[in-house]
């Protein structure tokens, strides 16, 4: 009866992090900033909990170093979610992942748990990154920059 309202909310991405949202080119990783890997965006987190940007099933977790898992949704877009950069060298130290491949998953949902203060010793930055890898079905991705985001609640891109 109300399908039109669960069709916009598969249009949309959420915050996957609380903090201030960047553009993709302005994140200090030539890897991501170049968007050699997909376009996206950064949040320089002022929280440590990384929560589903939207429903989807989890495809990929990096077990050993936990900083990043990629999700994929009904459409078939798919994501990958890093925090940090070059925190795989932490070798999981400061990370929990709380989902497995295969997972299904909703928004909102937490899917890790990393310690801010850590990665900031080890002398890595915080800043985080949500890079599209495919798009699937989605067509004309837009995303949102510029302002302060909650995890989960904000709107962070758009797609038909």
């Amino acid at each position: 009866m109300f399908s039109f309202l669960k069709k916009n909310k598969n249009k949309e991405l959420k915050a996957f992090l609380s903090g201030k949202v960047i553009p993709i080119t302005e994140v200090e990783d030539e890897a991501f900033a170049s968007k050699s890997m997909g376009d996206g965006i950064g949040i320089i987190p002022t929280d440590n909990k990384v929560v589903a940007p939207a429903d989807g099933e989890i495809a990929l977790v990096m077990k050993d170093s936990k900083h990043a898992c990629a999700l994929k949704l009904d459409n078939g877009m798919e994501m990958i979610l890093h925090i940090g950069i070059d925190t795989v060298n932490m070798k999981g130290n400061g990370f929990e992942c709380l989902v497995e491949m295969g997972d299904k998953v909703k928004e909102g949902q937490t899917l890790i748990t990393f310690d801010i203060e850590k990665i900031k010793e080890a002398g890595y930055s915080t800043t985080s990154m949500l890079v599209v890898t495919g798009e699937g079905s989605a067509k004309n991705v837009s995303f949102k920059t510029g302002f302060d985001a909650k995890a989960g609640e904000d709107i962070i891109a758009t797609f038909e």
